[in-house]
């Protein structure tokens, strides 16, 4: 079994709206529902679990059946961090999926991504147990240094941007969990699950992206969006 496993419970603020940029409607429909059809409507997902924000449950619940979700089987409460969040997304799973079943981490304000990367990340992850769907750096890259100065160059060919989804075999995903719980990392690292996996010496295993798989963050990313839709 293949689950998507997609994240609404953040405020999104940076995006200067006055709602989670995630329920920001372009062209009268929320930005969550664009996403979560992603996984609708690739053949290779069984089901899928949105993790909301507690305030817009019922939204959520409303918003499956107007646009007919079908493949949605659980929405479950959001934690006070990214990480919480998370963490209650592959807790309600337990007794719903095996060890060996795979489970797909979505932003829910990544809508633009296209099912060439869904394929090739369950690809990866069945293959290697895990899949992060990453993107060369085309740009040049400086350090961000003081007062708006930059000092270093860095070899681009040596990083990668990390993007969604990041897919795991769920009994390695709980591992995960449970061994940044042992040793404190879960308040102390960045909120993401690679970033777990980094501070724990995994290795992360990377699929298929493109510069369009844009998370959006800002107003800018709003429109650009709108203009995709259209």
């Amino acid at each position: 079994m293949i689950s998507a496993l997609i994240l609404a419970g953040g405020n999104g603020t940076r995006v200067g709206e006055s709602i989670p940029k995630q329920f920001v409607e372009i062209l009268g429909k929320p930005i969550l529902a664009y996403t979560v059809e992603i996984y609708q409507n690739n053949r290779e997902i069984d089901s899928i679990e949105i993790v909301c924000h507690g305030d817009w449950i019922d939204y959520v619940k409303d918003m499956v059946k107007q646009y007919g979700l079908s493949k949605v089987k659980w929405i479950v409460k959001g934690g006070d961090t990214f990480q919480q969040s998370v963490i209650n997304g592959v807790n309600n799973l337990n007794n719903k999926l095996s060890d060996e079943d795979i489970v797909m981490i979505h932003y829910g304000a990544s809508p633009f991504t296209e099912q060439i990367i869904i394929e090739d990340a369950i690809r990866v992850c069945k293959e290697k147990g895990m899949s992060a769907s990453c993107i060369p750096c085309y740009q040049l890259i400086g350090s961000n240094d003081d007062n708006n100065t930059s000092l270093n160059w860095i070899d681009r060919d040596k990083c990668i941007q990390v993007t969604c989804p990041q897919s795991f075999r769920y009994g390695y995903l709980k591992d995960i969990y449970r061994r940044a719980e042992e040793k404190n990392l879960l308040d102390t690292i960045e909120p993401h699950t690679t970033s777990l996996m980094y501070a724990l010496g995994d290795t992360v295993y990377q699929s298929y992206g493109n510069q369009g798989n844009i998370k959006i963050t800002t107003k800018d990313d709003l429109r650009l969006f709108e203009r995709f839709v259209r």
